[in-house]
């Protein structure tokens, strides 16, 4: 399967979106609102539009994955810039083709040449740790709230480059969205059944609730 990786354009908007909608659509939760993240994401400061990198097959939009700033609260009173990464999608059926790892591993060579740091997410570490992520907690580094978390997971863009922010990791304001608006937005979309109690939103709870007090 031949993938095409490239920035992504303000006429992809709506098919990303879409995608993106697809892909998470009850997958932690009933429905999704990472479709609306994305759509609000673009018109923030924090947004990084050379790292919002979409995967095509056959002239069509099958992944995306997008970065935005954000910031580590060093326990030294310093503030150390680092990207947040998410949503990142893959159309269901094009899971577990690789796709997802070109489009890490595509994002991970663009901000080692932009010099950043390091790259932090919230996501499952089994996934993740096969793509150069480990758990934060090996950096000292934590939740917004101080906690040591499971889901936590960093990735270090060169030798060291996290040794020295012991903090709490925390992503840009976007990120608290609105369930009204979240609902609003979706209405834009065809309508799709939302569904309790599947296997990855069990697994999703499971790894939320591993997380441990930092003191």
């Amino acid at each position: 399967m031949e993938i095409e990786l490239r920035t992504e354009r303000p006429e992809d908007y709506r098919e990303t979106e879409n995608v993106t909608r697809e892909a998470f659509w009850n997958h932690f939760v009933p429905g999704c609102c990472e479709h609306y993240l994305l759509h609000i994401m673009r018109d923030c400061p924090a947004f990084l539009p050379e790292l919002d990198i979409v995967a095509v097959y056959d002239g069509s939009i099958v992944g995306n994955v997008i970065c935005t700033k954000s910031v580590v609260k060093g326990d030294d009173g310093k503030e150390y810039e680092v990207l947040g990464l998410g949503p990142i999608s893959v159309l269901p059926a094009y899971q577990g083709k690789g796709i997802g790892g070109k489009l890490i591993a595509r994002v991970q060579e663009l901000a080692r040449e932009r010099g950043d740091r390091g790259i932090f997410l919230y996501g499952d570490p089994d996934y993740y740790g096969r793509h150069g992520f480990t758990a934060a907690e090996r950096f000292g580094i934590r939740t917004s709230d101080d906690y040591f978390a499971d889901a936590l997971q960093g990735c270090e863009l060169y030798e060291g480059a996290l040794s020295d922010m012991r903090g709490r990791y925390v992503e840009d304001a976007v990120f608290g969205i609105d369930p009204a608006a979240v609902d609003l937005f979706d209405r834009q979309f065809p309508p799709k059944e939302k569904v309790s109690g599947t296997p990855s939103q069990k697994r999703f709870t499971e790894i939320a609730a591993r997380r441990k007090n930092a003191k």
